[in-house]
């Protein structure tokens, strides 16, 4: 029997289902006039002093920001440089991508650059920036930014980068349709990029989530195909919550067994959740989960998406069901309760009275270089592969799912060194729809994982003595990991949709294994860096048997 459950309650629109943030996009952004830059002098008069900028040139002294006057830190960040570079070499080029270059000062990180990319798609990078693993955070409900002790840039040289053309600070008008075409925009602004900071040679790694499970292989793909490794000498990749194969495998087949074990959470009746087996049972997804998500899995894949209703939508139906009973109920981390928290860059669709979205300030948008008076939102509300238009039907990403046609298949073998990472409280990407989707991938020639990453080795992020009291990271065991034939799947229990934010202890370990700074996920000792810039000067103190035990 159909159960027509995605009827009875409005359904929100599939476009932004795997939109990387909140689920009603803001306004698109506008274009001011270019914004002239400010002279040199004016820009690194109070450029940190600590020791001479490694990046600063004549060529890049126009982009460099100045360390202590980033609106509303109260810390230097040191040095960092943002601004546009085009995506071609053309002279008449008018698509720009918009960066913020974080160098490091780890002396492991001197010959190679790692790019950081959220989805959306049309989603911008600067929400990994400021809220997950840069080296300031404003997250949602707090008061100001703090110094994050888990900043990626403490490890490697970071490059944030905001595309495609389209999305945030970026210049120009969006004319892609697929990733292919996103991928050559990303190439020609990238080798922009290396022959203005001199970064020849340099090893690349790429990280990023959500929809970045497409942008990081079809990059990475698009970065082995050229042969170049002036330019393009991909090492390896850590993707985080990635939708990577069919929509239908990675958010549907798979949501009743997560709202069963997570029963005591989403907390609907009898009925309700008896209607969603009833539900389950009759779309085939009970028997297409139990049959497919096997190590090793029993074969080819059929496709489910063929036969696929409205009446099977079981997870708009679980969203709004879930907001009945919980008005601040999160897809992206389901543990989130009332009240609603304010966040500065609006991801939560709820900004007080008086409070502005921190990159839409002019204040702000002069400091790091951008184009002052740009209306930047953090999701564009334009469709990124559809010319700027609000047509999501007509106008999409065409390319096919990465896991699905050779594309990540390549950058695993050619790198031996892909992480991905499922966040167990996800209920936009859940890491067993991600896992139901590697299982439909060939590589190193075999299909899928031939045991179960969930119940692999346990993954170990270090205990740490100090703590920055305004960014903190649990310890300990905190998931479970799987490495076969190059690449790793890796859990954690307590995290949602972004790994960083949620549980940045286990990102930060997460990043070390693939630049090669420690073994593996299951290695027991101390981060990389903690005796070093770990802290980066933050306010830290020690954590005593008062601050962990509630009540002494």
């Amino acid at each position: 029997m159909h159960l027509s459950i995605s009827l009875f309650i409005p359904l929100i629109t599939s476009a932004v289902v795997v939109s990387g943030r909140g689920f009603s996009l803001p306004p698109k952004p506008g274009h001011a006039p270019r914004h002239k830059y400010r002279s040199f002098s004016e820009r690194t008069s109070r450029l940190e002093a600590r020791h001479t900028p490694y990046y600063l040139t004549n060529a890049t002294e126009k982009f460099a920001v100045n360390g202590t006057g980033v609106p509303d830190v109260d810390f230097d960040l040191g040095e960092s440089y943002a601004g546009l570079l085009p995506i071609s070499s053309a002279k008449n080029e008018t698509r720009e991508l918009f960066f913020w270059f974080f160098p490091s000062d780890n002396p492991a990180a001197g010959d190679e650059i790692t790019i950081w990319l959220n989805g959306g798609p049309g989603c911008s990078s600067f929400i990994g920036l400021l809220q997950e693993n840069g080296p300031f955070l404003w997250q949602p409900g707090t008061y100001a930014p703090v110094q994050n002790p888990y900043a990626f840039r403490n490890l490697t040289n970071m490059l944030y980068v905001e595309q495609p053309v389209g999305v945030g600070f970026t210049q120009g008008v969006p004319n892609i349709t697929n990733e292919v075409e996103l991928t050559q925009e990303f190439m020609g602004f990238y080798k922009n990029f290396v022959n203005t900071f001199k970064v020849h040679n340099h090893k690349v790694y790429l990280t990023g989530e959500s929809y970045a499970g497409y942008y990081i292989p079809y990059i990475g793909d698009g970065f082995i195909a050229q042969n170049d490794t002036k330019y393009f000498d991909l090492r390896g990749a850590l993707i985080i919550d990635p939708i990577v194969g069919d929509d239908i495998l990675q958010q549907e087949v798979i949501n009743i067994p997560l709202v069963d074990y997570w029963s005591n959470v989403f907390y609907f009746n009898k009925t309700f959740t008896a209607a969603l087996h009833e539900t389950q049972d009759a779309c085939n997804f009970t028997s297409y989960f139990e049959k497919y998500l096997t190590f090793p899995p029993p074969g080819p894949f059929p496709d489910i998406a063929s036969t696929f209703t409205d009446e099977c939508d079981t997870w708009d139906a679980i969203y709004n069901a879930a907001l009945e009973i919980n008005p601040c109920f999160n897809p992206y981390h389901i543990l989130d309760t009332c009240p609603l928290l304010w966040d500065v860059l609006d991801g939560s669709n709820y900004l007080p009275a008086g409070a502005t979205i921190y990159f839409a300030r002019d204040d702000v948008q002069e400091a790091i270089n951008a184009v002052v008076g740009t209306n930047w939102t953090e999701c564009s509300d334009g469709n990124v592969f559809g010319y700027g238009t609000d047509d999501y039907e007509d106008y999409s990403d065409t390319s096919d799912p990465p896991a699905q046609n050779g594309v990540l298949k390549r950058v695993i073998e050619h790198t031996q060194n892909v992480l991905i990472t499922g966040g167990n409280l996800d209920f936009v990407i859940p890491t067993n729809g991600t896992l139901l989707a590697i299982q439909n991938m060939t590589w190193g020639g075999l299909q899928g994982f031939q045991n179960d990453p969930r119940d692999g080795e346990e993954f170990y992020v270090p205990y740490h003595p100090e703590y920055n009291e305004g960014a903190m990271a649990g310890a300990g065991i905190v998931g479970r990991w799987l490495t076969e034939r190059g690449l790793t799947f890796a859990t954690v229990q307590l995290s949602g949709h972004e790994l960083p934010q949620y549980a940045p202890g286990a990102a930060y370990r997460a990043l070390e294994v693939v630049l090669g700074r420690t073994k593996n996920l299951g290695v027991i000792s101390d981060f990389s860096t903690q005796n070093g810039n770990y802290t980066r000067g933050a306010l830290v103190k020690e954590r005593s048997f008062q601050d962990i035990v509630v009540g002494m």
